[in-house]
């Protein structure tokens, strides 16, 4: 990727905490507060549909318990996600893969997708968001960028759709973080936010790499990404945080494109 075309602000989860995450709800609602990037979690459904959800059980964000592996599709789009999260959000369905991409697609929306595999699954799933998310952006000016912990993830996802961006997640720096990096094609590094400083960054922007960070929630740890030139800042704070005019999803104009 010679030009970086995505925004600075990314909403984490849709809208951070002001909506059942990973929901088009959420999507919807951080629109609202003018952010035109979104972060999600995606990973296989029991019979390999690909939907939105970050943890692997469904304990915590929906109205069911157990493995999200264990369902099929049909049966988790009758499940309720938005409930646990307030009241007005009760009834709102788990997102498909799918027609989140619609939504981004439809209304010049950017998309980094974390791969989030059920555990023994990183291969099939870095490979099944790679071919899908190639298919669902095929004419779009600018594809999403592919993000993960795993590495098995991001080398599947570079084995069958080289083409597409992709970033490593890290949630500590590794002695060979930079060499892996590099190794999986990645354009992106994905820290979290307390490691970045002016070492880090340099040594990434020397690999040629971007910045960016999640999860930058406060003011003061804000402050000082920006003041070290990172590319890009996962937040919660929708509320906070307001998003600078940026590049157009849809037709791929403006700064950096």
């Amino acid at each position: 990727m010679t030009n970086w075309p995505y925004p600075r602000w990314i909403a984490h989860r849709g809208a951070g905490k002001l909506a059942p995450e990973n929901t088009l709800a959420a999507f919807k609602l951080g629109a609202e507060y003018g952010y035109r990037m979104f972060e999600c979690d995606v990973k296989l459904s029991g019979d390999d549909v690909l939907f939105l959800l970050h943890d692997a059980t469904l304990d915590r964000t929906t109205n069911a318990l157990g493995d999200a592996r264990a369902q099929s599709w049909q049966a988790l789009s009758q499940l309720d996600a938005g409930a646990w999260h307030s009241s007005g959000f009760a009834g709102e369905p788990l997102a498909s893969f799918a027609s989140v991409a619609r939504y981004c697609l439809d209304n010049g929306c950017f998309l980094n997708i974390e791969i989030k595999p059920t555990p023994g699954l990183e291969a099939k799933t870095g490979a099944a968001v790679a071919t899908t998310a190639a298919q669902l952006w095929r004419d779009a000016a600018v594809p999403p960028l592919l993000t993960s912990f795993q590495v098995a993830c991001l080398a599947a996802a570079q084995r069958v759709q080289p083409q597409l961006p992709r970033g490593l997640l890290l949630d500590e720096l590794t002695p060979d973080w930079l060499e892996t990096a590099l190794a999986l094609g990645c354009v992106a590094v994905v820290c979290n936010y307390k490691l970045w400083n002016a070492d880090t960054v340099g040594q990434a922007r020397k690999a040629g790499l971007k910045t960016l960070s999640y999860t930058a929630n406060d003011p003061v740890v804000v402050e000082n990404l920006l003041l070290l030139g990172t590319d890009g800042i996962i937040t919660d704070r929708l509320d906070l945080f307001r998003p600078d005019t940026e590049p157009d999803a849809k037709s791929g104009t403006g700064p950096g494109v």
